[in-house]
């Protein structure tokens, strides 16, 4: 027996130093962690961020927005159904974002152009409770960028930071009007940066973060210790359409210079190399002795671009552009759209196993053009509104050397998009018969009863029912 309470003892002691053990390590865990929050930013300690909301909070505005939107019937499209069905008529919508006030002596705020899009009359809530009606200045789809103009009249800005300067584990505040919340605010840390396939229609560059975003926080400001705009919150990834810890905004760089063509033009100019591009698969890496599948393959050069003038050839896989690595077809596509038509570059590229360089002067695409196409076709079937195609004549290769109908731009939302068209998209038949122009696949679709698709995507083919 008493051997038994010696062995209790012993146990019971060993008990007591093992839990004491661990609660020593979670303590010096915690302490360390403590020890690794930032001691002061400037002059100002560190127990809390309200100094910097402080300082920040007064640029954050709400932005309401009022609207219409064109509601398509689309049983009104049969004719059997027409005759008991009213006409497409406009249906009232009201929104809620944010913006940042950038320019406090011009009144230029920076927003999302997908908080404004639609919009008949915008209004903007400052945190003083005052509210003053805005104009829009110009909205870039493409960078989901607008910029308003309000009366300047006791503003407060915000200081642009560089984004290219953030590193993954920066701290990071969002401000924004979460669901109609005014001026929330979260915090969390720089989650990744560059992601892209959050919009492959637009050109993207995107900071990720663990800040909390919901719907609202759109055209909020992402903010770094140092009380400067770094991002313009702007997406999220949710499956409940609530904030699951990623988030997505876009850099301030991208920002200001899409902001600078805007107030300078009222629209965006984008540079235009010339190129059509295919991604670079394992089987085309090691048929063109690759190290690895980076870069963007050229599949074909337009005649009189700046590519052909500046001797890139089918074939060639360019892999970089002004000394930044092109990682695939999307990042070529993000640096040449964001910058201007004159601007010269250095190309980056690899023929026959040797990297060469060449310097191009970037022409303008085109989008007035194209265009104009674009109405033609959606003015023969409502079904195409929304899709920009290549101008009447042109043609576009991909890299299995299919030709057809280039799907420019596709408006999220559209009548075309909700039918399954998307950006990048070559048409090559339409109701099984071949089509290069604009003007052939308006001849088809003119009487027929219904539209089928057969297009070109990401090197397969897809069947889409437009009507």
């Amino acid at each position: 027996m008493n051997a038994l309470r010696s062995f209790n003892k012993s146990y019971l002691k060993q008990l007591m130093f093992n839990f004491g053990l661990i609660v020593f390590v979670a303590l010096s865990s915690l302490k360390s962690q403590a020890q690794m929050l930032p001691q002061q930013v400037g002059d100002q300690e560190m127990p809390s961020l309200a100094p910097i909301i402080d300082q920040v909070a007064p640029a954050v505005v709400n932005i309401s927005v009022q609207g219409s939107v064109e509601v398509n019937n689309q049983l009104s499209q049969d004719p059997f159904f027409r005759r008991f069905l009213p006409p497409d008529t406009r249906r009232e919508v009201q929104s809620a974002g944010s913006g940042v006030i950038v320019d406090a002596e011009n009144g230029y705020i920076l927003t999302n152009h997908h908080v404004i899009e639609n919009a008949d009359e915008i209004t903007v809530a400052l945190i003083d409770e005052r509210t003053l009606d805005a104009t829009v200045v110009g909205s870039d789809s493409g960078s989901d960028i607008a910029v308003l103009k309000v009366e300047p009249d006791d503003l407060l800005e915000m200081p642009l930071g560089n984004s290219d300067g953030l590193r993954v584990g920066d701290f990071v505040v969002a401000i924004g009007n979460p669901f109609r919340l005014r001026h929330t605010v979260t915090s969390g840390i720089v989650s990744g940066l560059g992601r892209t396939g959050i919009n492959p229609e637009g050109y993207e560059d995107f900071i990720q973060t663990d800040a909390s975003i919901n719907p609202g926080n759109s055209g909020g400001a992402l903010v770094n210790l140092k009380g400067e705009l770094v991002g313009v919150n702007s997406a999220i990834f949710s499956r409940t359409g609530g904030n699951i810890g990623i988030g997505f905004a876009i850099p301030v760089n991208m920002a200001r210079s899409v902001m600078d063509q805007l107030v300078a033009y009222g629209a965006v100019r984008r540079g235009l190399l010339g190129v059509s591009i295919a991604t670079v698969t394992p089987d085309i890496a090691e048929s063109y002795d690759l190290e690895d599948t980076s870069g963007a393959l050229v599949t074909a050069v337009g005649s009189g671009s700046a590519a052909e003038a500046a001797g890139l050839a089918i074939g060639d896989v360019i892999i970089g552009v002004d000394g930044q690595s092109i990682e695939d077809p999307s990042s070529l596509r993000n640096a040449i759209g964001l910058m201007r038509p004159g601007d010269a570059v250095i190309v980056s590229y690899v023929r026959e196993g040797n990297v060469n360089t060449a310097s191009a002067t970037l022409g303008e695409l085109q989008a007035a053009a194209v265009q104009t196409e674009s109405e033609r076709l959606s003015q023969v079937d409502p079904v195409f509104e929304g899709a920009v195609f290549e101008t009447n004549g042109q043609t576009r290769t991909n890299f299995n050397g299919v030709t057809g109908i280039l799907a420019v731009q596709v408006e999220q939302g559209s009548s075309a998009f909700l039918r399954g068209l998307r950006t990048g998209d070559i048409i090559t038949h339409i109701n099984r018969q071949r089509v290069e122009t604009v003007s052939a696949a308006s001849d088809i679709i003119e009487d027929a009863r219904s539209i089928i698709l057969q297009v070109s995507r990401d090197n397969r083919g897809v069947l889409i029912l437009m009507r």
